[in-house]
């Protein structure tokens, strides 16, 4: 803990030289841009963006054990940078994506020693590591961004967008970032999908018009997030993960103006050999299937640039019992931007999710499966200043017959720089 408090007060004393105290509440970022480097780099063609994210997790019921505090302090930072190909190379439609991300904890939170979660209560934990480059692709779009492309290393979750959503693959307007919405993997991503972490490969989105999208994907299968991906995909066994997704973005008129929409469906192929938990035979070609839909509800304006209001989320997964414990899956929930008066900003998010897992991996799980229910309520206190206290209720933790049911109680703390 000493060490924690003398790098944040040494972090302080690096940022008081950046940043102007007659804007320190109203200016975007906590630095106003590296003291306008920011500014100087976007003429030149990059765009550069540096977060953290401090987590701190109490299981206060139930599970493993809630004395043992190991794990409870977690947290990330994300260093982004974007190159305009066409201003440094002439090539129209091209950009080159680098996110260099590092993470702190001695552990993997505390599910390990704490809860025993199958879905992981935080999802932006990772392993200690410094600096890791997570993804480094080639974006290159053509007709005016009909058809896009990517190439390289990269997190397939991170998808398109289309009419202003995030599509491709698994994505969701109000379910799908650890940092600012909810923290339980559930409700980030489909636990059914086995998404290889950071993986070579590309991917490939066609939207010839408004209302449709079409996209697909393929990676190595066998990646290390922490290499460039070469080793592994390229010698012994070559097995690639493939998914392809549709959808449609439908917008809907209210009084307030648009209410906007998305609904996606993707099928996914895991060609490595493997079982469910309570076998040694081994199957390939796993094969799934998933659903992941957003809705805008109501709408407070009708600023289109004011996100102010209600929206709902849903999404299903399947995969095979014969390769795979959690078979099926399903969440709901809801979100609510600018629900207290005069919070315009603040968000309200509640959600649920489930998980029932294989009879054949009974031994393994005896419970039929694991569900959460999360609330969290996303402060904002400053423009780069985030803090987002949230609860998690689990039941039946890991699928064990032995640990009771689990509060985990978090505060998160997220910083741009």
């Amino acid at each position: 803990m000493n060490r924690i408090i003398r790098f944040g007060l040494t972090l302080l004393v690096f940022i008081a030289g950046f940043a102007r105290p007659e804007g320190l509440w109203t200016q975007e970022t906590l630095t106003d841009g590296f003291g306008g480097l920011t500014d100087v780099l976007n003429e030149q063609g990059l765009d550069m963006a540096l977060n953290a994210t401090h987590i701190y997790q109490v299981n206060t019921r139930g599970g493993l054990s809630t004395h043992n505090r190991r794990g409870r302090h977690a947290g990330s930072y994300d260093l982004e940078l974007t190159a305009d190909m066409e201003k440094w190379l002439g090539i129209e439609g091209a950009s080159v994506y680098v996110h260099t991300e590092g993470w702190w904890s001695k552990s993997q939170g505390i599910d390990g020693p704490s809860v025993g979660s199958v879905f992981g209560i935080n999802a932006d934990v990772m392993g200690r590591n410094a600096m890791v480059v997570t993804e480094l692709y080639w974006d290159q779009s053509w007709m005016d961004g009909i058809l896009q492309m990517r190439i390289g290393k990269m997190d397939l979750t991170g998808g398109f967008e289309h009419r202003g959503c995030p599509v491709s693959f698994d994505c969701n307007r109000y379910a799908n970032d650890e940092t600012k919405q909810f923290l339980n993997g559930a409700l980030v991503n489909n636990p059914t999908i086995p998404f290889p972490d950071y993986a070579l490969g590309a991917t490939i989105h066609y939207a010839p018009e408004e209302l449709w999208y079409l996209s697909a994907g393929i990676v190595d299968a066998q990646n290390d997030y922490r290499e460039t991906g070469f080793n592994t995909a390229f010698h012994d066994e070559d097995y690639f993960f493939s998914i392809i997704e549709t959808g449609i973005t439908p917008q809907w008129n209210s009084d307030n103006g648009i209410l906007q929409g998305a609904y996606r469906v993707g099928l996914w192929n895991d060609p490595q050999p493997k079982s469910h938990s309570d076998t040694t035979k081994s199957y390939r070609d796993d094969l799934g299937i998933y659903v992941s839909c957003d809705q805008m509800l109501s709408r407070e304006n009708s600023d289109l640039q004011d996100s102010q209001g209600l929206g709902t989320f849903f999404r299903y997964g399947y995969a095979h019992n014969r390769s795979n414990d959690v078979t099926n899956f399903w969440s709901t929930g809801l979100y609510y931007q600018g629900l207290l008066e005069g919070r315009d900003q603040d968000v309200l998010g509640v959600g649920y999710a489930q998980g029932f897992f294989s009879d054949r991996s009974f031994m393994s799980y005896p419970e039929d499966y694991e569900s959460v229910a999360e609330v969290y309520y996303n402060t904002r206190i400053t423009p780069y200043l985030h803090v987002t206290p949230s609860l998690q209720y689990i039941t039946n933790p890991g699928g064990s017959s032995s640990a009771s049911d689990t509060v985990v109680a978090s505060v998160r703390m997220q910083i741009t720089f």
